[in-house]
């Protein structure tokens, strides 16, 4: 059995970050575990393409933050020397009413405040907190499937590549994965109370409903024709569209799916990417058929961010639920960092960086507060 003092479950953004945050407290005594084969969780960017620049990928999951209204997470891009641009909004807007109509050319509009992103997509931010963390405790391909507490220990059973059950002890449990999936892959025992585990199966996971489409140009020839790049369509199958070009790499236009979870789920992938590509014919020309790349990434089929409950699930931000349990055993021995358990931005980029923040200061408030209570105890006993 392996043992460490603290345990991350989830290697996203909140997760790395948590670790980030714990080597800065000087500790170093934790193992974060992650299911997938690669990090960054929702955070996920296309693989790179034939043009080698290394800026060349593009946002599968989030693409945008606000610096205007997520100040902290403006902070750590600062930090750590990461290059940002404002989103292209520039011209006309294309409007699709009617399966039997033209789309309309409408005057296209600008966020305020701007929204901005990152150069190399979001997966640079990934890239640039996990390259400072000690390697040797960040461990891939082992999800947790069962939680065990006897009130000084949790121990953590996690399947590693072969299928074989590996045994994890550790003193407290940060759950960096959304709330619902939490509840509905995890085993706990003792059970948690059920209010707490009702509140988490009922808090919706951002993304988890979502399918995007991303196509890769040389140009983005859209703007000579005066237009935005962005499109909106009543019929779909993409719904909402995007300039996604990246300065110095490829150009690209992305959508979020229209089409429900649970219609996807029947449909095969490239029939999905068959009537996307005719949709940006439809509306941008003959030109969008000279794409050298396109992607699909369909949230909702991910076994790793959604759950069944997601098929029917309204593609939202919720509200937090609680992060900790009140009572029993696994009270202040588990607390919940994922973004959805983030205050004021559940569900964003930024409620990643919150949620990891509160729960990595309300861990070390415990153990703090835990460590005077053995102390007094201690005390006691030598004075008696």
């Amino acid at each position: 059995m392996q043992t460490a003092r603290i345990a991350i479950v989830g290697g996203g953004l909140a997760g790395l970050y948590a670790a980030r945050l714990l080597e800065h407290h000087g500790i170093d005594d934790y193992v974060l575990l992650e299911s997938r084969d690669d990090w960054g969780g929702r955070i996920l960017s296309t693989p790179p393409i034939a043009s080698g620049v290394p800026q060349d990928r593009f946002d599968l999951g989030p693409t945008w933050f606000w610096p205007a209204y997520q100040p902290q997470l403006d902070r750590l891009i600062d930090s750590l020397g990461l290059e940002r641009f404002m989103q292209h909004e520039d011209g006309d807007m294309l409007v699709e009413y009617a399966q039997d109509a033209a789309p309309k050319r409408v005057r296209g509009y600008g966020s305020a405040p701007p929204s901005m992103r990152l150069v190399g997509g979001m997966g640079v931010l990934i890239d640039a907190i996990r390259s400072g963390l000690a390697s040797d405790n960040l461990i891939l391909g082992q999800p947790v499937r069962r939680l065990r507490c006897d009130g000084l220990h949790i121990e953590l059973d996690a399947d590693d590549a072969q299928g074989q059950v590996i045994t994890y002890r550790a003193e407290h449990v940060l759950l960096a994965l959304p709330p619902r999936l939490a509840a509905a892959s995890i085993s706990f025992s003792p059970e948690l109370p059920g209010t707490v585990a009702h509140e988490w199966l009922e808090t919706a996971t951002w993304m988890a409903p979502h399918a995007k489409y991303v196509a890769l140009y040389d140009e983005p020839f859209w703007r000579t024709q005066g237009l935005s790049g962005e499109a909106r369509s009543a019929w779909g199958p993409l719904g909402e569209i995007h300039d996604a070009s990246m300065p110095g790499g490829s150009a690209a236009l992305f959508g979020f799916f229209s089409v429900a979870a649970r219609v996807r789920h029947g449909v095969y992938i490239d029939v999905l990417r068959t009537h996307c590509r005719a949709q940006l014919r439809r509306l941008f020309g003959a030109e969008a058929s000279g794409f050298k790349a396109d992607f699909i990434k369909d949230w909702a089929a991910d076994p790793c961010t959604a759950t069944p409950h997601d098929m029917d699930g309204l593609a939202d931000h919720g509200h937090a639920p609680a992060a900790g349990v009140p009572s029993g055993l696994w009270r202040n021995r588990i607390i919940g960092i994922a973004s959805e358990w983030s205050i004021r931005y559940p569900g964003y980029v930024a409620g990643a960086i919150e949620a990891a923040d509160l729960g990595v200061r309300a861990l070390l408030r415990s153990e703090c507060g835990s460590g005077a209570h053995r102390e007094a105890d201690s005390s006691r006993r030598s004075k008696g």
